[in-house]
């Protein structure tokens, strides 16, 4: 097998062991290593490119954000926002930077990304407490990463569908942390839509980069 390939299964096996078995464990090294693996390997498939290092840059933040997510929320969910806050911020440019001419349905597209954030920030309000402006601030770069994979050429299609995912993990993620929140009632489900969405996301960005 090639490394890519070794790498690809690495990442993946890592999602389907964490969303499958680890998800519903408690906080461990075996648990935090599992899941960061997932993504990590994808961040060490886009350094084997010479021209991703951006994107190589952002997945490693993006890993390490879930690595302080594989913890307590409560103890370490500031330093997970700061870490994915970071990778939705160096995907920008690199989305900017292979942006073509904005389609024709590009800014209705981008007002609806950002009334569906707006109402997401007014539904959470009133939970985030003193996270408010950090919230603030990482809803902004989501959507800017979102707007911007909007750019991208036709042929990178993944990376934009990618982009979406992770935000409507995100957004699910949110209401689960802040309002409790479960998709039809159900733990489980809520876990595996905010991990499948996520890594599918992350997997689908790196991809579209590149293979685009």
């Amino acid at each position: 097998m090639s490394p890519e390939a070794i790498l690809w299964a690495i990442a993946a096996g890592g999602a389907l062991a964490y969303g499958l078995v680890f998800s519903e464990h408690a906080p461990s090294a075996q648990r935090t290593v599992v899941k960061t693996s997932a993504v990590a390997a994808l961040a060490v498939l886009a350094w084997l490119d010479e021209g991703s290092m951006l994107l190589a840059l952002a997945l490693a933040f993006c890993a390490i954000g879930d690595a302080f997510l594989a913890g307590d929320p409560k103890r370490w969910l500031p330093f997970g926002l700061i870490a994915f806050l970071a990778g939705h911020l160096t995907y920008v440019p690199l989305f900017l930077d292979r942006a073509g001419a904005p389609p024709v349905w590009f800014w209705p597209a981008a007002a609806a990304i950002g009334t569906v954030a707006g109402l997401m920030l007014r539904a959470l309000w009133g939970s985030l407490g003193a996270l408010r402006l950090p919230v603030i601030v990482y809803v902004l770069a989501i959507v800017a990463m979102t707007v911007t994979s909007l750019l991208l050429p036709g042929r990178a299609w993944t990376t934009t569908a990618g982009a979406l995912a992770f935000m409507a993990s995100d957004a699910i993620l949110s209401f689960d942390l802040f309002k409790s929140t479960k998709l039809l009632g159900s733990p489980r489900l809520t876990a595996w839509a905010i991990w499948f969405l996520y890594w599918g996301g992350q997997a689908g960005i790196c991809w579209g980069m590149l293979n685009g």
